[in-house]
């Protein structure tokens, strides 16, 4: 009897994901004898038939069910050593610093961070504090919404362009909507973060003689939609936000062109980033915590984490209008935005 090879069992697995030998040796860049000839080895080192031989390919016998599975597992392990040689011989991952303001880290900005490999040391904060942070070389990239003057050596780009949507109690009489005007929330009671007309959140009634009836104050998104859900009142909701609400509480959009928040993505132009780190470091502007997690980051792992910035915005930008989908007991609705 003879005995099982990684090359075997890689023939083996591919041949039963392709279900025909001459399909497997154009994926693994073989010629069909010696993929043919591989199987005949391993058949010898199991002692038994591995794969029915039909007119239109080939399936596994339940002995090659039973080598497939164990190829599976042997070869992933395999791999897995590969992949932490690798990561040994290129030395730690680069690591990314990155802030954003405080929505954009309950799904945006997270799951960026899982689809790279690179180190992310996260900090939450107000645009205009994270805006100097990257400016001073404390930070590598940042999420943020308006962003004022930037310096001539910035560089921005708009990840999604993020609607304001107002959450409402699942019984409620516009929960059946997908958008509506500013004018029929006219008498509803609004918990806000802030009892200030011109905050960032109420930005579609900054130009409207209404002024909304604040009943509640809560900076806290918990807090928000409990009280929403309770039928307290109604909210505020970045877009981005959406996929967090709860399904209890319905989403409408706001008519309005003040309505929408572009979401940006601020870094420094890559030699103007060396230049800031570099003046950071001379004025002895970091603290220890703030050297620990100096940057590591080439421009390829600040373009990878800005790649998965993109993606992510996208994916949410879909779940967001999902989430908009009208109420389907018949409730009038309006277009779709």
């Amino acid at each position: 009897m003879g005995e099982f090879t990684i090359l075997g069992l890689r023939v083996v697995r591919e041949a039963a994901r392709c279900g025909s030998f001459s399909a497997a040796a154009d994926r693994l860049g073989y010629t069909q004898s010696a993929v043919s000839r591989q199987i005949s080895l391993m058949e010898q080192a199991a002692g038994h038939p591995l794969f029915d031989r039909l007119a239109r390919g080939v399936t596994p016998t339940a002995a090659g069910q039973i080598v497939v599975r164990h190829a599976e597992a042997v070869l992933a392990e395999l791999d897995s050593t590969r992949d932490q040689l690798d990561r040994l011989t290129a030395g730690p991952p680069a690591t990314v610093r990155v802030g954003a303001f405080s929505t954009a880290m309950a799904a945006l900005v997270p799951r960026a961070v899982a689809a790279t490999s690179a180190r992310v040391p996260l900090r939450e904060g107000t645009t205009a504090r994270l805006l100097t942070a990257v400016a001073r070389g404390r930070l590598d990239l940042a999420v943020v919404t308006e962003t004022g003057t930037l310096a001539a050596d910035m560089e921005v780009e708009v990840l999604l362009d993020d609607p304001l949507l107002v959450a409402v109690p699942s019984n409620h009489r516009l929960a059946g909507r997908i958008s509506a005007a500013p004018a029929e929330f006219r008498d509803e009671r609004w918990i806000a973060g802030s009892t200030e007309r011109d905050s960032t959140l109420l930005g579609a009634w900054r130009d409207s003689r209404h002024e909304p009836d604040i009943a509640f104050v809560a900076r806290d998104w918990i807090a928000k939609l409990g009280l929403v859900a309770a039928g307290s009142g109604i909210t505020v909701v970045p877009g981005i936000a959406a996929p967090a609400v709860p399904a209890n509480i319905a989403l409408v959009r706001i008519d309005h062109p003040a309505a929408v928040r572009p979401t940006r993505v601020v870094r420094m132009a890559p030699s103007a980033a060396t230049r800031g780190g570099q003046r950071a470091a001379t004025r002895g502007e970091q603290s220890a915590a703030t050297r620990g997690a100096q940057s590591t980051a080439p421009s390829a792992a600040t373009d990878a984490f800005i790649e998965a910035l993109r993606d992510s915005a996208a994916a949410l930008t879909s779940e967001m209008r999902g989430r908009l989908r009208p109420n389907p007991a018949g409730s009038r609705t309006n277009s779709p935005p």
